[in-house]
């Protein structure tokens, strides 16, 4: 199993975090197999893109949330990353554990 597991929706409150603000969060390794999805499906044209992070973050954003990691964006990185049979992916993470 790539994913810990496919879910859909983001079940944490809205953080309205903009692009810069992601940008200050540093990025650091995150284990595929930990990741709970916010989509269930792909655009399989962002899986074969060469160049896909050309107009966004070349990292994946993940949202800590009451113990579970969700895959708020990077879904084609992650799939790219296991793709490569790679276990890890490299993310910025916003923690909200304390978030209600």
């Amino acid at each position: 199993m790539i994913f810990k597991r496919v879910g859909d929706g983001r079940p944490y409150p809205a953080h309205g975090l903009t692009s810069s603000a992601w940008a200050n969060l540093p990025p650091r390794q995150v284990r595929l197999n930990e990741l709970v999805t916010t989509k269930d499906t792909l655009q399989l044209a962002a899986l074969l893109e060469e160049d896909g992070t050309f107009y966004g973050d070349l990292f994946a954003h993940v949202v800590r949330w009451q113990g579970e990691l969700y895959l708020e964006d990077g879904l084609h990185r992650a799939l790219r990353a296991a793709l490569h049979q790679r276990n890890v992916l490299h993310a910025r993470v916003l923690e909200m554990d304390g978030v209600r």
